[in-house]
Formats: structure tokens, C-alpha cells, sequence
């Protein structure tokens, strides 16, 4: 399957390196982002609102449909970038999980067990229990420096109204011997309306943002990829004027960031669905770096949605949506709301 996929990249990218007549042979990485919808254990745990997935729960969360879960969504990220990469991604950010247990499960089930990930997690005081979280192949990636970046948040800009919701979580580290930096994101929600709810996503924008500025204070070339369930889509505020991710990476200059994700959404292709209506929350974005063409070191090859026909439902009035796991209060045998996303980065052998 690894030579395949070799051969594949090869005959894809020879007719895009005109500086030089000879074909080549690519590593292929896949770096992934994906929302697991509510990825919770069956304990309850008494400081976060969890009661519902439990076994006595109003959704009747009991170990049998746990482990159904853990292996439906170990199978799909087995499988995203599979068909290039010819294996599982790199690294995986994640969205929606309970805590480390739950991250820990997951990397152990037989479809991933092998491929031995590491995990980085911390608990963010988010009120339902939900963290964000990087998973990566310790055979690839070696973590040096990681934390919780906390986003703050306030109603009416009365700080004893504080949002309790998830932090940001940024990971440095060597993947195949390049130094590269990772933000994992959950933005607060649309809840309450997308007007009425918008300050908070860009305040989320904002802190991303600094976060990324400190980064390429310290180095101007640094290769950083910010990925995460940003809770609106490329072309939104947040996203186009405070995070200031652009669509053509052709125009980027030094410390500016590309979106490969607003051409898809531009196709009308999304991430989830909301009364028949396509979004595109899940993205990952991309520093100048990553975009340049000298292929001898890790660089952004394309971007994908990984929506395959069987993450869609295929009968009642969730048609053509993501095959959630959870609707009309009971277990589907479903995967997420979600469709994962990702990109590879590619560079010569």
C-alpha cells in the first residue's frame, strides 16, 4: 500500500515541480482534525454535567454502546488520508472527549492499537466535561513543549459572568525530525443564535491569534497549523478578520496564514449539516511556510473532507447528513455530526 501510495504521489505532483524534469519519489503525512460528538465514559463524574451518558441517564449511556462508539470512530481514524498516505494520520486533533480515559480507549482499539499514539490532554472547565486533545505516532512526532492556552470569556463584560468553555491547546514539537507547532481548537458555540454568540468565537479568534503571533515572534518561518472546531466557517468574521486566515496562498506574505478549507466551502461542500443547510466549522489552517514550493522539507500538499458513504445517513429525515450516533434520543450506531478533516503534507524521500 506504501508503494502505491508513493507512486500515486509522485504521478500527482511531477506535473507541479517545474524545477526539475526528473520525477520523485514523496513521505506523504496526514494531519487530521476531528469533532467525535460527546465521546463521554459511562461514570458520572460529580463536577461536570455529564449524568446523561451514564447507564441510568436519559440517554441510557451503558458499556456496550461505549465500546460500539470507541470502535466506530477508531475506524474512521484509521482511515482518514489512508488512500495517499497508505496508513493512519500522524496526528490527530480531537474535539468533544470527557477526558484522558476516554483518549485512552480510543488509541487502544484494534484498528489503532499498532500504530502506538501518544496523547496530550488537559481538563478545560468547560461546563459539559468537553476537552479538545492531539493524538500523535510516537514513531513520527516527539512532543517538546505543550499547554493549556485558557480562552476568557464574560457576559456582558462582567467578570463574575465568566463562559466556562474549552481552552486551547498548543503542542510544539519534531515531526520527522521538523520543528513544527499545533493549536487545537473547540470555539464556543452558536448557542443562543450566531449574531448573539459571535463576540465569543472572536474573542477565541483573538487569543488563536496571539497564540500564533508569539510563536512567529520567536521565528518568522515557523511551520504552524491551527485546526479545530471553530464553530463558524472560513468566511466568517472570526475567521477572515481576526484570526486573518486567507484563501489564496499565493498572496501570503511572511507570518500570514492560509485556509484550504474556504475553496471547499466556496464548492458548497461541509463539515456538518444544520436544517439542510451546509456548513464548514472544521478547518485547519496553515502558516506561509507550509505553502512554499521547495518540497525538501514538509510542505502543504492538499485538503480534504473525509466523508465517505458510510458517515452518511442514508434514510429519514437526517438524509445525507453526517450518520450521527446519537439522534431522536437513542443510539444510532452512528459516528459523529461531523465529518473529519484533514490535510497531507508531503516532501521528498
Amino acid at each position: 500500500m506504501k508503494i502505491k501510495a508513493a507512486f500515486l504521489i509522485v504521478f500527482i505532483l511531477s506535473s507541479s515541480i517545474t524545477f526539475s524534469q526528473e520525477k520523485k519519489a514523496y513521505k506523504v503525512n496526514t494531519i487530521a482534525f476531528y469533532n467525535l460528538e460527546n465521546l463521554f465514559d459511562t461514570e458520572n463524574d460529580p463536577i461536570t454535567f455529564d449524568d446523561d451518558r451514564t447507564p441510568d441517564g436519559k440517554d441510557h449511556w451503558t458499556e456496550e454502546i461505549y465500546q460500539d462508539k470507541l470502535k466506530n470512530m477508531a475506524q474512521v481514524i484509521s482511515e482518514i488520508g489512508a488512500d495517499v498516505s497508505g496508513t493512519t494520520p500522524a496526528i490527530i486533533g480531537v474535539c468533544e472527549v470527557e477526558n484522558r480515559k476516554v483518549l485512552e480507549d480510543l488509541v487502544n482499539q484494534e484498528s489503532l492499537v499498532k500504530k502506538d499514539y501518544g496523547i496530550i490532554q488537559f481538563d478545560s472547565p468547560d461546563r459539559r466535561g468537553i476537552d479538545v486533545a492531539f493524538l500523535y505516532k510516537k514513531k513520527l512526532f516527539t512532543p517538546t513543549h505543550y499547554k493549556a492556552a485558557e480562552l476568557l470569556i464574560y457576559d456582558d463584560n462582567d467578570k463574575s459572568k465568566r463562559v466556562f468553555t474549552r481552552d486551547q491547546l498548543v503542542v510544539s514539537g519534531m515531526l520527522d525530525g521538523e520543528k513544527m507547532h499545533f493549536i487545537v481548537n473547540h470555539w464556543p458555540s452558536r448557542s443562543g443564535g450566531e449574531k448573539r454568540s459571535r463576540p465569543k468565537r472572536i474573542k477565541a479568534a483573538k487569543l488563536n491569534r496571539q497564540i500564533i503571533d508569539s510563536i512567529f515572534s520567536e521565528d518568522p518561518y515557523a511551520k504552524v497549523i491551527t485546526m479545530g472546531d471553530l464553530n463558524d466557517d472560513p468566511t466568517s468574521p472570526s475567521v477572515k478578520n481576526h484570526l486573518k486566515a486567507q484563501r489564496k496562498k499565493e498572496d501570503l506574505k511572511m507570518k500570514e496564514l492560509y485556509n484550504p478549507m474556504e475553496d471547499l466551502a466556496k464548492k458548497g461542500l461541509g463539515s456538518l449539516a444544520y436544517r439542510d443547510s451546509w456548513n464548514l466549522f472544521d478547518q485547519i489552517i496553515i502558516s506561509t511556510e507550509l505553502t512554499k514550493k521547495d518540497f525538501t522539507s514538509y510542505r502543504f500538499y492538499k485538503a480534504g473532507i473525509y466523508n465517505k458513504t458510510y458517515l452518511v445517513n442514508a434514510h429519514g429525515r437526517y438524509k445525507g447528513y453526517p450518520y450521527r450516533s446519537f439522534a431522536d434520543g437513542g443510539y444510532t450506531g452512528g459516528y459523529s455530526d461531523h465529518f473529519p478533516v484533514y490535510i497531507y503534507l508531503v516532501k521528498e524521500k
